[in-house]
């Protein structure tokens, strides 16, 4: 049986998250196992077309109207000048499946040609757009009296969630990075959702020679956007609870973004390396003694694994997807925000512990595999191919039902 043809729409490719992070990792394996692929990404420079084996790549240029989302991630409100383009490539490629990442300009691309071409959609959730839209409203919100600002939360995180879930009701087969998500998107959407986790390189991030700390000075690690979804104003309270506990200890800040500033200003002693890839990122980790990774919004947290696998042990919050990566106790702690000072100092001054977690962060990370999770995905692609069958199978038969009805009820014509 041959493989379906996949034309995927990724919200988002060259920078730096985990949506981007998948989408390339889902590149490498169509281009490694040789299966017809086409990308439909945005980046920055000129539209253009590319084809390497069975891999084409269709890169479309935002333009200058484009909306900044995050510091490497924008919104184009001029996107639609692509539509001829887009489908003049996917009629040439004739996908037997279209898959979206979100609802972005792209998102919304796949989805109108999935519906105007017939083709089955598929959808992968990466990111709780809900929680991001309340998150970024928080500002407004802390200026209300009273109980407002708390119920003008829920309002917008439910508004968004319903817009959300009606859009992703539009595909076959939905993906999530965890069962809970799976559950809620089944639950509001009636679409069967399968497990989209993440892989890691465990070539690429390999444990320091050195299995434990041999200064004073412990190094505490965030990786990711400095936003305020990411709850990233948690740290400078840890630092200083720490340090009131009599933990010494220094953060290593991995990424970018509008919180820098004030992160820099509430974080003595921090080094901040800006973006980080490849080598230079996996040598990062080898410097750290824990993650410390409390946001309560990411779906999976690609950084997560990528700390185990180069044996340090986590530290993350019980809301979102890292609580379902880390062990708690083996590879590292799950903790309330007001808990995680304690549980840090808890691994920091217990030297046996700490290497025991790390040794068993690695071995965790070593079940992780990117053609793994791939390989899954192209079986939910089955199922919506067959779904799709199935349904025009059932509109072909219920037409041929009205036109057999419809004669039986037409009166003979009579020659004259």
């Amino acid at each position: 049986m041959r493989p379906p043809r996949v034309a995927y729409f990724p919200d988002s490719f060259h920078e730096v998250n985990g949506v981007a992070h998948t989408s390339r990792n889902f590149v490498g394996y169509a281009e490694r196992h040789r299966l017809p692929f086409l990308c439909v990404r945005a980046g920055t420079r000129a539209t253009a077309f590319e084809q390497t084996g069975e891999l084409r790549t269709l890169e479309l240029a935002r333009s200058a109207a484009s909306v900044g989302m995050e510091k490497d991630l924008a919104f184009d409100p001029l996107f639609w000048r692509h539509a001829d383009r887009i489908e003049a490539e996917l009629r040439r490629f004739k996908p037997d499946v279209i898959h979206l990442t979100g609802p972005s300009e792209l998102g919304m691309f796949a989805a109108y040609f999935a519906h105007t071409m017939k083709i089955p959609l598929a959808a992968s959730w990466h990111t709780n757009v809900h929680q991001y839209a309340a998150k970024r409203l928080t500002w407004l919100r802390r200026m209300m009296p009273g109980t407002m600002g708390a119920e003008t939360g829920e309002l917008v995180e439910d508004s968004a969630l319903g817009v959300a879930m009606r859009f992703y009701g539009l595909a076959k087969v939905l993906y999530a990075p965890n069962r809970e998500l799976c559950d809620l998107l089944e639950r509001r959407t009636g679409t069967p959702c399968r497990l989209m986790q993440r892989g890691v390189d465990t070539e690429l991030f390999v444990p320091r020679a050195a299995t434990h700390n041999t200064n004073a000075e412990f190094v505490l690690g965030f990786v990711g956007r400095l936003s305020i979804e990411k709850n990233v104003g948690l740290l400078p309270q840890v630092q200083r609870e720490l340090t009131a506990a009599g933990v010494a200890v220094k953060f290593l800040i991995v990424g970018h973004g509008a919180e820098e500033q004030e992160l820099r200003r509430t974080l003595p002693g921090a080094e901040f390396a800006g973006v980080l890839r490849g080598n230079a990122l996996a040598h990062a980790y080898t410097k750290m003694d824990l993650l410390v990774f409390p946001s309560h919004t990411d779906t999976f947290g690609n950084v997560v694994l990528e700390a185990l696998a180069s044996g340090v042990p986590a530290v993350v919050t019980t809301h979102g997807g890292p609580r379902y990566i880390v062990r708690d106790g083996e590879t590292g702690a799950i903790a309330e925000d007001q808990d995680f000072a304690t549980a840090i100092a808890a691994i920091l001054r217990d030297p046996a512990k700490l290497e025991t977690m790390r040794q068993a962060a690695r071995t965790q990370a070593l079940g992780y595999s990117w053609d793994a999770v791939f390989d899954r995905v192209y079986e939910g692609y089955a199922e919506a191919i067959d779904c799709a069958g199935v349904a025009a199978r059932e509109e072909r038969a219920h037409l041929r039902g009205q036109v057999d009805e419809a004669r039986r009820h037409t009166p003979p014509t009579v020659a004259v």
